[in-house]
């Protein structure tokens, strides 16, 4: 079933309210407005099979002309830290399952040689399992959902998926599971996926916006009594070290009364002038520009703080490197504010699916964060560097639940990779065509059979890239540092 607020309606029914579909352009006015069923939606999408069968999705061949996938990564570090470059193929060289968290370049130009169906969505195109988690809403509800849009951008639905899929299966392996165990955690990801879209395909419009997946509910739906608790203990552990209490003592030391967040090199250290050109001011433009991109109502809230003190922070696989950083900000002397800024570059998936309609790509990762969460952090919003450079702003640790995966056995990752196939199909029912998608995908298991073919093909290439990875390091083509 798809989240509390989806109303339940037989896939043979015909909805009375009709949903508006693709229009030509017209001239004005609302007459010669165009509204399909649900039902015929979804025959246009099963027609969409002639042009891409679903089983074409099965297979993974490497084209002859494929770049190196080294030359790939060199090419992604452009415009990175130079000094954090190192330290992010050192986690990279952890373990295949790390190499591919840092590899959306590569995927992204495999997927594009891949069938698609002609179908659209905002993509988030980096949606491997770790992207998925728990974190706090405005109103102080823990929801599960994607958690990571740098790459975001319109694409085909197709992408994530896949993407999704074989993130599940290089887990399996990683965590030593058998190729069946890896197969049946692929297809419980694309069935969940593929059953929700179909609830989807008939729920209202409103309905899927104001869907949310409760981390109360998930917790409800895992069988196991011992997997539940432990649940529960992670949940009130993310909400403990989110508090100011906890957070500030364990970031921040004073001089003087002067509060400074605390150094520790090579992970959290403060820039110099060169790596933040905009230090000798304070900030002051970016900060004015980044409240400029805030309601007007949460600029009133914001206006309560003023800026201490900021500080470079490693964070992730993918993004070490790019100028990711936290900043404090304070309303009385115990009432803290920390924000993380993040560097937006174009998406991984630009060269393949297009431009960015939006100039400042930390706008990019903003715009389509909001249209993929069911509920976005207060504070999101975006700025522009003084050197041009493109950054996105969000709270620092609201109650955030990230998976770890080492002591994970096959029922749970099959139970995981069913959430985040479910949060994956609500985020791309809010901008795609539910209906149209799920009548691609049909009522039979054939589409989620293809779908862990492929993954499981794919995760053979991310194996063979990961040597060649491993290789490069020690021949000293690339450096990386391993962290103690």
């Amino acid at each position: 079933m798809a989240g509390a607020n989806i109303t339940k309606i037989g896939h043979g029914r015909t909805r009375k309210t009709r949903v508006k579909a693709d229009l030509p352009s017209r001239k004005g006015g609302s007459e010669g407005d165009r509204y399909l069923s649900p039902d015929e939606r979804r025959a246009e999408g099963k027609a969409l099979r002639n042009t891409a069968p679903r089983a074409a999705h099965g297979e993974w061949k490497a084209p002859r002309d494929r770049r190196d996938p080294i030359d790939v990564l060199i090419e992604s570090n452009t415009g990175r830290v130079p000094e954090l470059v190192p330290i992010r193929f050192g986690r990279m060289l952890q373990s295949p399952f790390a190499f591919y968290r840092g590899a959306a370049a590569i995927m992204a130009m495999d997927l594009a040689s891949t069938p698609r169906s002609g179908l659209t969505v905002q993509a988030c195109g980096d949606a491997h399992l770790m992207n998925f988690g728990g974190f706090a809403t405005p109103e102080r509800n823990v929801v599960f959902d994607i958690n990571d849009f740098d790459e975001t951008l319109p694409g085909p639905w197709e992408w994530d998926l896949k993407r999704l899929a074989a993130s599940v299966v290089i887990a399996a392996r990683y965590l030593r599971l058998t190729e069946t165990e890896s197969a049946r955690a692929a297809i419980a990801t694309v069935r969940s996926y593929r059953e929700h879209m179909a609830d989807y395909s008939s729920a209202r419009a409103l309905d899927i916006w104001y869907d949310r997946i409760n981390i109360e509910r998930l917790l409800g739906e895992i069988e196991s009594d011992e997997l539940r608790e432990l649940g529960k203990k992670r949940l009130e552990q993310a909400r403990q070290k989110s508090t100011p209490e906890l957070l500030f003592p364990k970031l921040v030391e004073h001089h003087g009364t002067l509060p400074r967040i605390h150094d520790d090199p090579p992970l959290i250290f403060h820039p110099t002038a060169e790596q933040a050109p905009g230090l000798e001011s304070g900030y002051r433009e970016g900060i004015a520009g980044y409240r400029a991109s805030l309601s007007e109502h949460v600029r009133v809230l914001f206006d309560r703080f003023h800026f201490a003190d900021l500080a470079f922070k490693v964070v992730g696989v993918g993004s070490v490197g790019t100028r990711c950083m936290i900043a404090l900000f304070m309303a009385a002397d115990d009432d803290p504010l920390f924000l993380q800024i993040k560097e937006a570059k174009a998406s991984v998936l630009e060269p393949y699916a297009g431009k960015s309609a939006h100039s400042n790509h930390g706008e990019r990762v903003v715009v389509g964060q909001r249209l993929m969460q069911s509920a976005s952090d207060f504070f999101l919003g975006w700025a522009k560097g003084v050197r041009g450079g493109d950054f996105y702003v969000r709270q620092l640790r609201d109650t955030k639940i990230s998976p770890l995966i080492e002591d994970w056995d096959v029922d749970i990752l099959r139970s995981y990779g069913r959430f985040c196939g479910w949060a994956l199909a609500r985020a791309h029912a809010r901008s795609g065509d539910a209906a149209r998608i799920a009548g691609y995908m049909g009522s039979s298991e054939s589409f989620d059979d293809a779908i862990s073919e492929f993954a499981m093909e794919y995760a053979d290439q991310n194996q063979s890239d990961y040597r060649a990875f491993v290789k490069a390091v020690r021949q000293g083509r690339i450096q990386a540092v391993v962290e103690s």
